[in-house]
């Protein structure tokens, strides 16, 4: 078993090199590896890239939570100036990797960030108070960020106060960023973050203000209450949330796609969150009659070479064409023109390649009348080419091949047209290239008429007749 040591012991021991040895920082923690690697010690569990005071041979990140505490406990208090330093500072540190936040949250320093953060909002609103207020938000986010299990009651207790109590919008959006640190990879803490009702108490009436700092902060807490990332819960509870929020704010989201059509980050945004949100088809009824449907043509009209636009807008549409009213409402209302454009445009981008090809499956999907408004654009030239320019991806491959599938399976007429741009040799490539879509692939060759080898899977034959009993 290999030998350890603890953090505060190598510590003690570049210390001591420092002061009594009279050491340099790098001097002090080059001879203490080597020491301690020669005696079969594995440092694996130690940092080694502590920024440490060469005075006293402390490392700072111990020295700032110190002064924190200090201050916090009355013993030595800081000046504004001195305690936004300290702030910044210790910021600094944690930002540099998450054994740096582990370590200071080790030390207690989440605490001290919160009491300093519960004495500014005491203070008032001076400008002094929102700028420590602003750093001290800007710390616990770093203590938080990828280590979300040190967030706990204090803490939404701490960001509750924030947002009762702050109208300063900088504070504001330092708090929902805060939120949203301690939504990754943590199901626990989403769940107590909704049934805290922030969604209703302030989250909605902060979307109101139609502020775009706060709407775009807004969205990106909405996105992380609906994750499904952390592997030590079976069962979250991603779907419920945002059936929730959807419920609550989906038709409001949908307006400021109108309210912010200008804005080519804010749009596309907007359109990310919405399309997250809509996990029913009643959601996408409501998007539809919200004029969703004309806010996410105007954005790609508005924005042609914008690839974030254009992909969201894609992907949303996708989404809405989950339902089978809408889908057709789709088409109706022009998309397939403007669908087209894109894939011709970007078909050398493979995100939007990807987002567009799936889009124009999902509409093809079992409705003969839409495969037929796709199929007399230039739909058909801009997939093959598309699967020309990508061979290598197994996902351009696949959706294309749905693509091609959806549209011909009900509208035998497009198979001739299919034939002659060569979509025989482009999709028996992608079937050797990528044998995990063979399927895929021999599905659009049948329903093209083309030549395909269909495996009979299992035949119903055994070595033992079956006992009929």
């Amino acid at each position: 078993m290999a030998k350890v040591v603890t953090q505060e012991t190598y510590d003690e021991i570049i210390k001591e090199n420092i002061v009594e040895f009279s050491m340099s920082v790098e001097e002090a923690r080059e001879e203490t590896i080597k020491q301690l690697e020669a005696q079969g010690i594995n440092l694996g569990n130690i940092i080694k890239d502590l920024a440490i005071n060469a005075e006293t041979g402390v490392p700072l990140l111990n020295e700032y939570i110190e002064k924190l505490k200090f201050h916090t406990d009355g013993s030595s208090k800081l000046s504004s100036d001195d305690l936004i330093n300290i702030l910044t500072s210790f910021t600094a540190e944690c930002n540099i990797s998450v054994p740096h936040r582990v370590l200071a949250a080790k030390l207690d320093a989440l605490s001290y960030v919160l009491k300093v953060i519960q004495d500014e909002i005491s203070t008032g609103n001076s400008h002094d108070a929102k700028t420590v207020l602003h750093h001290a938000i800007l710390a616990a986010n770093s203590i938080t960020h990828k280590n979300p299990d040190v967030f706990d009651k204090a803490c939404l207790d701490t960001i509750i106060k924030c947002l009762d109590t702050q109208k300063d919008k900088q504070v504001i959006c330092d708090t929902l960023k805060w939120i949203q640190k301690s939504c990754i990879m943590h199901e626990m803490n989403r769940q107590a973050v909704v049934e805290a009702d922030i969604l209703m108490t302030h989250l909605k009436p902060l979307l109101a203000n139609e502020d775009e700092a706060l709407v775009k902060e807004i969205c990106a807490v909405f996105r992380y209450l609906i994750l499904d990332d952390d592997v030590r819960v079976e069962f979250g509870k991603a779907h419920d949330h945002a059936r929730l929020i959807a419920t609550e704010t989906l038709t409001d989201l949908t307006g400021l796609l109108a309210k912010f059509k200008d804005n080519e980050s804010l749009v596309a945004d907007l359109m990310l969150t919405i399309g997250a949100l809509t996990v029913r088809n009643e959601f996408c009824e409501a998007v539809k009659e919200a004029d969703g449907l004309k806010y996410v043509m105007d954005a790609m009209i508005q924005f042609p070479d914008s690839v974030k636009v254009v992909r969201e807008a894609l992907k949303l549409l996708k989404v809405l064409a989950g339902n089978d009213k809408v889908k057709v409402q789709i088409v109706q209302c022009g998309a397939v023109t403007v669908i087209a454009s894109a894939l011709s445009r970007f078909k050398s981008n493979e995100t939007v390649a990807k987002a567009a090809l799936v889009c124009i499956s999902t509409l093809a999907l079992r409705v003969k009348e839409n495969a037929d408004a796709l199929f007399d654009t230039s739909i058909p030239e801009s997939i093959i080419e598309t699967m020309k320019i990508h061979p290598g991806s197994k996902l351009v491959q696949r959706n294309a091949a749905w693509a091609i599938r959806n549209m011909v399976s009900r509208s035998r007429n497009q198979c001739e047209t299919w034939a002659s741009h060569g979509v025989e040799d482009v999709l028996n490539a992608a079937m050797q290239a990528h044998p995990g879509i063979q399927g895929d692939v021999k599905a659009a060759l049948r329903d093209l008429g083309l030549k395909v080898q269909l495996n009979e899977e299992w035949k119903g034959k055994s070595e033992k007749p079956i006992a009929n009993d």
